[in-house]
């Protein structure tokens, strides 16, 4: 497993799912792990199984979508463990609805967590790796998890999609941005996984012919992503920025 030792790894949306897998992995690599989120109940429970596991984790409240919170967030992050070395952007959410009937409110709250969030998760993340030193150590690595959604049409999420697809476009341009900064930019875009955000779906009939479709008609695991995450987060990636992975077990073939 690639080692996390001695870097401090920031996580948004650590509350479930993918976010809280990762942290689990993060931790379990070495890494003192900021998992960051609006649930406090969850971040709690997160943070309470990685220390039985022998694991350091701290729980911060933040809400994406607010560039106060997030600022306050990582003020609170750096007094704990440092500056954050590694950051993670995964916050993410989704709304359904056809494109003709969707609430404009509705198209604003998705790309108001899953663009701007992301946005403000990285831009400040960025601001302290280069206080602490990434010009010269070049260290600095930052995760976008987007989607396959960002290249792949997804019927009924138009929203989703369209907010996916800025986010990885925006992993190349910050990547391209702070080449000189010392800080990797990268982007995740993961297949189906179940969880909490479409845990209902695939139990219809509708999750399951969608299914039906995929090349191994199954949903990948929150550990399929574990390792490219890590990598990508860790010293060993120096040489990969601008990059953006599909691990979708062929979902989008």
């Amino acid at each position: 497993m690639t080692t996390l030792t001695g870097r401090t790894v920031l996580i948004t949306g650590a509350s479930s799912g993918i976010g809280a897998a990762l942290a689990r992995a993060a931790a379990k690599a070495g890494a003192k792990v900021a998992a960051a989120a609006r649930r406090a109940d969850k971040l709690d429970a997160l943070v309470a199984e990685i220390a039985a596991a022998g694991g350091t984790a701290r729980a911060f409240a933040m809400d994406v979508e607010d560039e106060a919170s997030v600022i306050a967030a990582y003020d609170a992050v750096e007094a704990a463990f440092g500056a954050p070395g590694s950051v993670i952007a995964n916050a993410g959410i989704n709304i359904e609805g056809s494109a003709l009937d969707l609430a404009i409110e509705d198209f604003d709250k998705v790309l108001a967590v899953n663009t701007r969030g992301v946005f403000l998760t990285a831009r400040e993340g960025a601001r302290r790796m280069i206080r602490a030193g990434s010009p010269d150590s070049r260290r600095g690595r930052i995760l976008l998890v987007a989607s396959i959604g960002a290249h792949k049409v997804l019927p009924g999420l138009t929203a989703y999609v369209a907010s996916k697809a800025a986010a990885a476009h925006m992993g190349k341009s910050l990547a391209r941005e702070w080449a000189r900064k010392g800080i990797n930019v990268n982007v995740l875009c993961p297949g189906y996984i179940r969880t909490e955000l479409n845990d209902d779906w695939f139990d219809s009939e509708g999750g399951r012919k969608l299914m039906a479709t995929f090349p191994r008609q199954r949903l990948m695991e929150t550990s399929d992503l574990e390792a490219l995450a890590l990598y990508l987060t860790s010293d060993a990636a120096r040489a990969v920025t601008g990059s953006v992975f599909t691990v979708d077990d062929g979902q989008s073939l």
